[in-house]
């Protein structure tokens, strides 16, 4: 009685995993369906033809019970993400505060790109004038594609 039970629940358990945990490998559902047969065989071989149409009907309850368990949205409710994300990744300019004709500080040399400090924010910029060193007083002459163009002050 105790192999019959233990092909029964390695059998659910391991079809539920085919299910929910590793979809698509097919191998895991396979070896499920087998113990469950199994345990059907061992039935019928231990307790005759009752014993193992209890064992079949038994397997059939046991096994839509934890596949109706398994597949409420309850149980995927308590697995999912449920958090939304709203925030930006990259700002605009002018959403920063960022304006045609404000000043800033090079902070990395601008060869032709590098960092200026305009304002409190630090931001990539790009030069119109060429390479531009560090600590140069500089000019926002453009503002185009999301991106920021200087000139040397």
């Amino acid at each position: 009685m105790g192999l019959i039970i233990t092909l029964i629940l390695v059998g659910i358990l391991l079809i539920i995993a085919e299910i929910i945990l590793i979809p698509g490998i097919f191998l895991t559902g396979l070896i499920g369906l087998a113990s469950l047969v199994a345990s059907c065989f061992v039935g019928w071989e231990q307790y005759g033809q009752t014993g193992g149409i209890i064992t079949i009907i038994i397997n059939i309850v046991l096994l839509s019970l934890f596949l109706v368990l398994a597949l409420r949205s309850k149980t995927w409710r308590k697995l999912s993400l449920s958090t939304n994300i709203d925030s930006k990744s990259n700002l605009s300019p002018i959403e920063k505060g960022i304006n045609v004709g404000m000043e800033g500080l090079t902070l990395t040399r601008l060869a032709p790109m590098g960092k200026v400090l305009i304002g409190t924010q630090s931001v990539e910029a790009i030069s119109t004038d060429g390479i531009i060193d560090p600590q140069s007083l500089v000019e926002v002459t453009l503002l185009a594609d999301n991106k920021i163009y200087v000139k040397l002050k």
